[in-house]
């Protein structure tokens, strides 16, 4: 049993990457509290491995912390759009590469309390590279770096992006990067 239950909810605010709701729910003590939420279609992120454990990283300025962030290739779902679909497209858009092998990995909310957005993780190995498609607005620079050192810039906090963390563990695992 759910401890909440969404009795009415309205759209506040309608932009082009999310929406804002504000939710009147009640406490299954009967209590009524608002939740204001924002809601989004989700995201892939990629997490391109070359042959010989490099990863493909790309130095991006992001408007929302005002400053050059590491990340791995990533983006956001259209409206009802296969996130298998545009895990490809994404890569290439911002990389140039194509990927022969692809392999769902695993999933996460970014932040559930107050977002709605999940994040689809994928490894896509066999890269051919090609050029970047990049949008008019996006600032990226692709870097091809050694596991060991993308590792490393975690470690020293010089990557601060979670989705880019938590993509590098859960890839990691998977491919025996990282052992447990």
């Amino acid at each position: 049993m759910k401890p909440e239950t969404i009795i009415s909810s309205e759209q506040v605010f309608n932009g082009a990457i999310f929406n804002v709701e504000t939710r009147h729910v009640q406490l299954a003590n009967g209590q009524m509290v608002r939740r204001d939420v924002l809601v989004n279609n989700g995201a892939v992120v990629v997490i391109a491995l070359t042959a010989d454990n490099q990863i493909r990283l790309l130095r991006q300025f992001r408007a929302g912390v005002d400053k050059w962030v590491y990340e791995l290739p990533a983006g956001g779902l259209k409206p009802d759009e296969d996130p298998d679909v545009a895990a490809p497209r994404e890569l290439l858009e911002e990389t140039g590469d194509r990927a022969a092998t692809w392999r769902k990995l695993h999933g996460f909310y970014s932040a559930p309390g107050i977002l709605s957005e999940f994040l689809h993780f994928y490894l896509a190995t066999d890269l051919t590279p090609g050029p970047s498609e990049l949008e008019f607005d996006e600032h990226i620079e692709v870097l091809t770096l050694p596991w060991s050192e993308v590792i490393s810039m975690v470690k020293r906090g010089e990557i601060e992006d979670a989705k880019t963390i938590a993509g590098l563990l859960v890839a990691g695992l998977h491919v025996g990067l990282i052992t447990t």
